[in-house]
């Protein structure tokens, strides 16, 4: 049994292989936390989840690590505005996207590194650059000096000039070049900032990822993961910060990164005003119905997100899960051995998740109208791939509970629990009003922009 990947780096489909036997590092970008996440935050998270569910199928040690940026200029932005603490603020939206990520059944990563946990690490590498020639001090900035590395810009493939062309860059006086970028930046006295050789400051975004992978996988490792959009800049400069930290040692082996998510044809931008966040989304449906919808098209395909997709996704797994309703006697046989089916083969196959959805449809049919150990068989190998891909894990009979529970509360009851829900929003207890929305969904009441309907 071989993985096969896609790696961005070469530009081709790859067999996998750990650089240390029977032990894999993942590491995927997580959000900055300012704000409540979008769909296409999302998307690398359930992604990477069911490929670190497939690793672990394969290898005995599977590290995956998925950080935090909770230091960036957006936060300290947002948390003026809001007039709160910045710890309060990321605090807050830290655990809003592990509520939304365990919502959409992501399983929780090895490791959640924080970027002002890493300060000091940061602090070091930066040294470590400056003394290796590749960053220099600058009006109180150290900046990366990209025109020091030669192999800069092979993950995008496109020359300095063209990466310049299609960014944008901060244009500086005290850049040597428009294409270098910040490792340290100096904080004012009411901006977060801590000591460091080069004054009191605070780091840029692409160091924290090179200096927390370092300290918990290492120099080099298996597989750097995250979306499109993160290919350049943010990734190019890890790759700048890391092997030239490290001198010339790879950084990451094998590269993989998801489409974008466009919102009823259009590409989902702030400019167009058509941002999906997951918690708006989490009001009207399941998170097993967004991540089914999510996994309908393969990573690497843009994915067209609208409200017939996650209908069809409805649809989809109220099928499948009244297959195993109909055959909820029939017993598991848990050691399964699912290696040699098609589900298995087209997962291996660079995740290849429309394959796998196509065939538990036949799967679901052959379960359904089988008999004795066919039947046995069908459904185990049917729940065993159904889990790789995270759905398909709750008893059918709370699945459907949802629907036939809607006449449990009146109109004026439900009328009241929305007021409750928006003076807690209004008064910031986000807590109580997430749990108002919980309760409503699990009732079978369908939260809508005019108001609310029953499932």
């Amino acid at each position: 049994m071989t993985l096969t990947i896609y790696n961005s780096f070469s530009g081709k489909k790859e067999a996998f292989s750990p650089l240390v036997e029977n032990r894999v590092t993942m590491y995927v970008c997580g959000p900055t936390v300012y704000n409540r996440v979008h769909i296409g935050n999302a998307r690398p998270a359930i992604v990477f989840d069911v490929a670190y569910r497939l690793l672990k199928t394969l290898y005995s040690g599977v590290v995956y690590a998925r950080n935090i940026t909770d230091i960036d200029d957006k936060i300290i932005r947002t948390a003026k505005e809001n007039n709160e603490s910045i710890g309060d603020l990321t605090a807050r939206f830290t655990a809003a996207y592990s509520e939304d990520m365990a919502q959409l059944n992501n399983l929780e990563p090895t490791l959640v590194p924080k970027a002002t946990e890493h300060i000091d690490e940061m602090i070091n590498m930066i040294a470590v650059l400056i003394d290796n020639n590749h960053a220099y001090l600058s009006e109180n900035h150290v900046l990366f000096d990209v025109q020091s590395m030669d192999a800069y810009g092979k993950l995008s493939n496109r020359s300095l000039d063209d990466m310049l062309a299609g960014a944008r860059v901060e244009v500086a006086d005290y850049k040597k070049y428009a294409g270098d970028f910040v490792l340290w930046k100096p904080s004012s006295q009411t901006e977060p900032g801590w000591d460091s050789p080069w004054g009191r400051g605070r780091p840029g975004w692409h160091i924290e990822c090179s200096a927390m992978i370092e300290k918990h996988l290492g120099e080099t490792i298996d597989i750097h993961g995250g979306g499109i959009d993160l290919q350049f800049p943010h990734h190019e400069n890890e790759i700048a910060q890391s092997t030239c930290a490290h001198d010339g040692k790879p950084f990451a082996r094998y590269w993989m990164h998801n489409a974008f998510i466009n919102i009823d044809g259009e590409k989902m931008s702030k400019s167009l005003g058509n941002f999906r966040l997951v918690s708006d989304l989490l009001d009207h449906y399941s998170g097993e119905v967004i991540r089914f919808a999510i996994l309908s098209a393969h990573y690497r395909s843009e994915l067209n997100f609208s409200i017939e997709l996650l209908d069809s996704a409805k649809k989809a797994l109220d099928k499948f899960y009244g297959y195993l309703r109909e055959c909820q006697s029939v017993p598991i046989n848990s050691s399964v051995d699912i290696s040699e089916t098609i589900i298995y083969q087209s997962l291996l196959d660079d995740l290849n998740t429309p394959v796998v959805i196509r065939e538990l449809h036949a799967l679901g049919k052959t379960m359904k109208s089988a008999s004795g150990v066919e039947q046995e068989q069908s459904k185990s190998v049917f729940l065993k791939a159904a889990e790789l891909l995270g759905i398909l894990q709750q008893d059918p009979e709370a699945w459907f509970y949802v629907e036939e529970a809607a006449g449990s509360l009146s109109n004026q009851e439900i009328d009241d629990f929305l007021a409750q829900m928006k003076k807690a929003r209004a008064d910031k207890d986000y807590s109580l009003a997430d749990q108002i929305r919980d309760n409503l969904t699990e009732s079978g009441v369908v939260l809508t922009r005019e108001g609310w309907k029953r499932a």
